[in-house]
This record gives C-alpha cells, sequence and structure tokens, in this order.
C-alpha cells in the first residue's frame, strides 16, 4: 500500500468514527445544551459552577426537559421540597406522591440549582477549578448529591459526548486575563511606591528618613530610637553593608543627629 492509498484509509476511517459519534448523540440533549447553554453559563459566572455540569445534570435528571416533573413544574434538577415555601408539585419518585419544588420558569431552577449547591456540604467543590468537569463530576457524588452509584460517569459521559466542556472554557480564559492584569497592577502600584527617581538615584518613595548628600555620598540624619538595623531594613541594605558604610562594629548604635551613609559612593 502506497503512501497516498494509506493517508485516504487513514482519512476514511476517521470520518467514519466521526459519523458514528454523531449518531449516537441524542438530538433531544443536543437541543437541551443548545437551549439553555446560556443560562447555564449566567449561572456560572454568578455562582462559579461549571456549565458543563449544570447541564449534563440538567439533561440527566429532567431528560433533556421532557420528564413529566419538567413539564409540570419548570423543575430540572429533580430538587424537592425540603426548606421550600413556594408552590409544590407532587411526584412519584422514592415515594409515591414525593413532593417536588415548582417554578414559575425554567431559569428560576437553574438559579435554585446553583444556589443548592451552595449548601456548606458541597463546599469542598469550590477548591477546584471552574474547568475541571471530572473533579466536579466525582466530587458531586461524594458529597451525597446522588444515591445512583454510577453518578459521576453518567455526567462526564454525557459532558463528554456533547461536548459540554466547551461552555466552561469561556470564563476560565476571562477569569485568567482579569487576574493577570490584577497583578500587572499591583505589580506597578508596588514598584511606584518602591523607589523614586531623583537626582540622587533611586530610592524607597516611603522612606521615613530624609536622604542627602554628604560628601558625594547618600545618607541620612540618626533620629532617636535609630538603629544601623532600622535603617539598613528601611532601605534594603543588609546589616554588614550599612556597618561597613560607617565603619561601625558589631552592637554600635548611632547617636541621635549623627550622618548614617545608606551608600559608600
Amino acid at each position: 500500500m502506497n503512501k497516498r492509498h494509506f493517508l485516504v484509509l487513514i482519512f476514511c476511517l476517521a470520518m467514519t468514527q466521526y459519523f458514528q459519534a454523531q449518531t449516537k448523540k441524542n438530538q433531544a440533549n443536543v437541543d437541551y445544551a443548545e437551549k439553555y447553554s446560556h443560562i447555564a453559563v449566567n449561572k456560572m459566572k454568578q455562582h462559579g459552577i461549571p456549565a458543563s455540569i449544570t447541564l449534563a445534570q440538567g439533561i440527566l435528571e429532567s431528560g433533556a426537559g421532557n420528564s413529566e416533573l419538567a413539564k409540570k413544574s419548570n423543575n430540572h434538577f429533580g430538587i424537592k421540597c425540603h426548606e421550600w415555601e413556594g408552590e409544590r408539585v407532587y411526584h412519584d419518585d422514592d415515594i409515591k406522591n414525593d413532593c417536588f419544588r415548582k417554578y414559575t420558569k425554567v431559569e428560576d431552577s437553574y438559579e435554585d440549582h446553583s444556589l443548592f449547591l451552595k449548601r456548606p456540604r458541597y463546599a469542598s467543590l469550590y477548591t477546584l477549578e471552574v474547568t475541571d468537569y471530572k473533579g466536579w463530576a466525582h466530587g458531586l457524588k461524594q458529597c451525597g448529591y446522588a444515591t445512583n452509584p454510577n453518578y459521576a460517569d453518567l455526567l462526564i459521559n454525557i459532558i463528554e459526548t456533547y461536548e459540554l466542556h466547551a461552555y466552561d472554557q469561556g470564563i476560565k480564559k476571562a477569569k485568567d486575563a482579569e487576574k493577570k492584569k490584577e497583578l500587572a497592577e499591583i505589580e506597578a502600584e508596588m514598584k511606584s511606591h518602591y523607589l523614586l527617581d531623583s537626582k540622587m538615584g533611586d530610592i524607597p518613595a516611603f522612606a521615613a528618613h530624609p536622604v542627602r548628600i554628604v560628601n558625594g555620598k547618600k545618607a541620612v540624619i540618626a533620629r532617636a530610637g535609630d538603629t544601623y538595623e532600622s535603617i539598613a531594613k528601611e532601605f534594603g541594605l543588609r546589616k554588614w553593608e550599612i556597618r561597613w558604610y560607617n565603619k561601625a562594629k558589631k552592637g554600635a548604635v548611632p547617636e541621635e543627629g549623627q550622618t548614617v551613609f545608606i551608600r559608600k559612593f
């Protein structure tokens, strides 16, 4: 088989796998993700829960919005009536006529889902990156969100089959850019506070002692309570440097009004 035929064969196999993967996709799930992705992304921005996780849970819990509960009450996450003062519907689940929350619109269900995951039992999830959908899926199971032992794998399979993780990327990139900008601003602020350009060269901007030139050298006038060490710290010098500049012995302390050199030249 020549190289050209080999490449054609590889291409055909790749396309076959692609179309097989596409045919495995449930159109209802595709439509659901497209319809509600903007809500999931908005909730991710507000609450820090990966959009992929929210969408996968919605698909799984509501049958892509086609379950009786979802149609009857706009409840896409199967959240029950515990600590709920709003409208209710009754649906057979763990027990007959189990009580579930009813929402005016689907977006209210998404908001309530986000608030539900703000409970203390799910706090560990927020130490994970918003792009770590696998960590979130396993974390939900470990925190007791669902009793199904395969719950995490089901979520991950939905996310990867429908490429829902793509919805998590935008906020991650935006947050990284924002963090980078903040760090740059902080660094610039620190630099502006640390050094002051003057005719005597760079000196700390907020130094407590005014710098002057004495015999061609930078110096300060010692005040009551000053030590060579305290002045060295103020100007970013090593202890031995300031003693060397001033020919001071270890343990010596400058007198009030004494000239203390902070540069040898």
